[in-house]
């Protein structure tokens, strides 16, 4: 893996801008609200794009399954994209 590779797959949701999209890598193993992402939709392998972010930066509103899911940047900070 090249270190572009390697420093774009560190990313996480909140890096990514409205209208970019990137699908889940992981997320953090020690996450508050791990099984909660989980259970929302935001799976390794699954594609997200970011609809808007809030005029305040938090939360930040992504699309996921055909449906749009607000997420605090809190959360955010837990998935990591490629």
């Amino acid at each position: 893996m090249s270190a572009n590779e390697s420093q774009q797959a560190r990313r996480n949701l909140n890096d990514l801008r409205p209208t970019e999209s990137a699908r889940v890598a992981s997320v953090q193993p020690q996450a508050r609200g791990r099984l909660r992402l989980f259970e929302l939709g935001l799976t390794p392998g699954t594609r997200v794009s970011v609809v808007r972010v809030a005029p305040m930066g938090d939360p930040i509103e992504v699309r996921v399954r055909g449906y749009n899911l607000a997420v605090s940047r809190e959360d955010g900070r837990c998935v990591f994209c490629e």
